[in-house]
């Protein structure tokens, strides 16, 4: 058979030679071709886009009768089996003796009459949107926070941590352990940062789960004083929030975490204090070029980084034979992305974020 495109080809080739004054026999004669050849390709041109095979014209011969789709529909939307999805009024049915059709035509029965709803109190599944994409360019634009558990002595019983962090920076900006999850607590402890990280109105943009401390009235207040942004995670989706669920397992996981529980509220807080202290002012933090996160927090990672290019490149100008290609990418990450979104679309900056999260609201 003759390529599409080939077929095109010939039939322009011999348009052209009639259009010039050709005879469309002689034409054909000299490339080869019959006549009624090219009649038929000219058919197919302008029918090739079209669907020419035919359609199934015979019906199933196992398929329901219209008595037994009604009695399927009447079955479903009875008061005895109203309130019940298929996959259990199916069952019922055989436990009676009864098979009308299988759960999967009782499903497509119902959803042709528009009938596939919904059924039982619970709230139903509700379509949940990706969180706004988020940017930082420097510290005290975004920060985010959680909650996480500390054991006691007492099986059962818990201290909570609260932690703030910067996201641009990775610094713990604020902290504090207390017996009691609180709205009340976390926006004390909010304000308190407000106070030393000097943050303006409108200035910072605050991400966090869909805990009750977190949506508490208290804290929402609380940030509404203060002109903070609340931004929160899809519910139950701890990959929205990640920069507190990576702080945690870096705290829990670190060769110094305590084997055994917290004798005390007291003890519980000195642990922490110490653990804090190494994370912000010693801990060289992987993702933001091994600085420590009191560095970068100041700025001080710029001099730091421009020191570690100039020795690596002093180290291979001194012995170039070591290094097949470049040396080790020190640049600074400029921009820290929470949420970003997977198309081209660039993510909100703090500033950009702020009419965003309005308009949402």
């Amino acid at each position: 058979m003759t390529p599409i495109p080939e077929r095109n080809n010939v039939l322009t080739l011999v348009a052209e030679a009639v259009v010039s004054g050709a005879r469309q026999e002689r034409a054909c004669d000299v490339i080869d071709l019959s006549e009624r050849t090219l009649q038929r390709w000219k058919i197919d041109q302008v029918t090739e886009q079209a669907d020419r095979r035919t359609g199934r014209v015979q019906a199933p011969q196992n398929q329901l009768s219209s008595e037994e789709r009604q009695q399927v529909l009447a079955i479903a939307n009875s008061p005895e089996y109203g309130h019940l999805p298929p996959s259990q009024i199916v069952p019922r049915l055989a436990d009676d003796g009864i098979y009308v059709a299988s759960e999967s035509t009782f499903y497509r029965l119902l959803k042709a009459k528009n009938m596939l709803v919904h059924r039982g109190q619970e709230k139903p599944r509700q379509p949940r949107n990706k969180p706004r994409a988020l940017k930082a360019t420097g510290p005290n634009q975004l920060y985010c926070w959680d909650i996480t558990y500390l054991p006691t002595e007492i099986r059962g019983i818990y201290f909570y941590l609260y932690m703030f962090i910067d996201v641009f920076s990775r610094k713990v900006v604020g902290w504090q352990v207390f017996e009691t999850e609180s709205s009340a607590l976390a926006s004390e402890v909010m304000k308190d940062i407000c106070v030393r990280e000097k943050i303006a109105q409108n200035q910072v943009v605050l991400h966090s789960d869909n805990g009750s401390p977190m949506k508490g009235s208290t804290m929402l207040a609380m940030l509404q004083v203060l002109g903070v942004m609340p931004s929160f995670s899809r519910p139950a989706v701890s990959n929205d929030n990640p920069f507190a669920e990576s702080f945690f397992k870096t705290l829990k996981y670190c060769p110094v975490y305590p084997r055994r529980p917290f004798k005390d509220l007291l003890a519980a807080r000195n642990w922490v204090t110490t653990f804090m202290h190494w994370y912000n002012e010693e801990h060289r933090h992987s993702a933001i070029q091994f600085v420590t996160p009191t560095e970068r927090h100041a700025g001080l990672d710029v001099e730091v980084l421009i020191r570690r290019e100039q020795l690596y490149a002093a180290a291979k100008a001194r012995n170039p034979n070591r290094w097949s290609g470049a040396t080790r990418n020190w640049d600074r990450a400029n921009v820290v992305d929470l949420n970003p979104d997977k198309t081209n679309k660039e993510t909100l900056n703090h500033e950009e974020v702020y009419q965003e999260l309005k308009l949402a609201a």
